[in-house]
């Protein structure tokens, strides 16, 4: 019997260490990935004012209109004049929008961007479908040189049946470029940002009019 219980007794320990192995292992898993499953989170649920993705087509106007406002930063050690085209536009829920943002290259030698994007108050992010845009792709400007960068985007008609968002009038888009990712990321702006969704065509960034400095 005495053998017996020795085997029994080792196979328990090697159940047990196996176990403890296996709990370590899954909370380091957990601890790498819990920044990328949060981000998931928010891009699924519009969860802190994340966007949604936009690849559903816009399902048409509704009675409702809302006033989407355009807003533009740039990061201070990146020489670009970085601003919205247009102030604001007033749509009806459920139809697509077009908005342009423009970037100038003001310094004397190319420099390159990528830009972050959010929208507030952060309640409307799971009914902001963004259908193209320029975000978290890499943009070289030579010196003066400006293009207009466009975004397609339409508010989800069920923002009136939120009672959390049934009385919201006005959205603020904000875009802030920055000299690379790791830029955005030490500024924190990546917590919240939306999820990329790429360019459409016949919606790429174009040569804007030159303007004067």
């Amino acid at each position: 019997m005495e053998p017996d219980r020795q085997q029994t007794l080792a196979r328990r320990n090697r159940r047990t260490a196996l176990a403890a192995f296996g709990l370590v292992g899954g909370m380091v898993g957990l601890s790498f990935a819990a920044v990328p499953l949060y981000a998931l989170f928010c891009r699924v649920t519009g969860f802190g004012g994340t966007p949604m993705i936009g690849s559903t087509p816009a399902p048409g106007a509704g009675q409702q209109t809302v006033t989407i406002r355009f807003n533009a930063n740039t990061q201070p050690n990146l020489p670009w004049r970085f601003e919205a085209v247009q102030a604001s536009q007033t749509l009806h829920v459920g139809e697509e929008g077009i908005a342009f943002y423009r970037a100038r290259n003001t310094g004397t030698g190319p420099a390159t961007g990528v830009s972050t994007y959010n929208v507030t108050p952060e309640t409307v992010g799971r009914y902001f479908h963004k259908t193209a845009c320029f975000c978290f792709e890499e943009q070289t400007l030579t010196p003066g040189q400006e293009v207009d960068m466009p975004l397609a985007f339409w508010i989800d008609p069920r923002i009136a049946d939120d009672p959390n968002t049934r009385n919201i009038r006005t959205i603020t888009v904000s875009y802030t470029f920055f000299r690379t990712m790791a830029d955005a990321e030490r500024s924190g702006a990546l917590a919240n940002a939306g999820p990329h969704v790429g360019r459409r065509d016949g919606l790429a960034p174009a040569a804007a009019p030159t303007a004067t400095p």
